[in-house]
């Protein structure tokens, strides 16, 4: 990929509402350089989906997310791909990742309430024949997500005192 693309992919990462011709104006090219580059990102899957980052604390939808350590026994001739492919075929599985360290994936779910995450755990994810052991953690708050912080922050309304 040339540094071209790379800034194109840079700008929308921040904000995918950009235009090409915003793109466009901010690196000094033509527009229609910008058309072109990000098309063939999109035919190549480099950009595979324009998405927004939601904060569903302010949004009066219920929802439970849990991040699930697996251990897992690789298939043999496919490793780990067969098992994460079986898993993320789920429509609860929202991310599945090939981790290093203590357990082979991480498995982030999401539900519409404890019960619902705590049913895919025992009756979806534990039954796979390949599946060792999980280990299920609930996000009780989220921070910080792709960057964007969550917290409505407070100004600081100390007085300053100087010497």
């Amino acid at each position: 990929m040339n540094d071209f693309k790379q800034q194109v992919l840079d700008i929308l990462k921040e904000d995918a509402r950009r235009t090409t011709a915003q793109i466009a104006t901010m690196l000094g090219v033509a527009e229609e350089q910008v058309i072109v580059a990000v098309a063939e990102m999109e035919a190549d899957h480099v950009i595979v989906k324009y998405a927004a980052v939601v904060n569903w604390s302010k949004v009066d939808e219920e929802k439970v997310t849990a991040l699930i350590e697996v251990q897992i026994t690789p298939e043999r001739g496919r490793g780990f791909d067969a098992i994460a492919e079986r898993i993320y075929l789920y429509p609860e599985v929202k991310s599945v990742y090939l981790m290093s360290g203590a357990y082979d994936l991480l498995v982030e779910i999401e539900g519409k309430n404890l019960k619902e995450a705590a049913s895919f755990v025992s009756n979806k994810l534990s039954p796979i024949d390949a599946v060792l052991s999980t280990k299920t953690h609930f996000i009780l708050k989220k921070y910080k997500q792709d960057g964007i912080i969550f917290e409505d922050t407070e100004d600081d309304h100390r007085m300053l005192i100087s010497p």
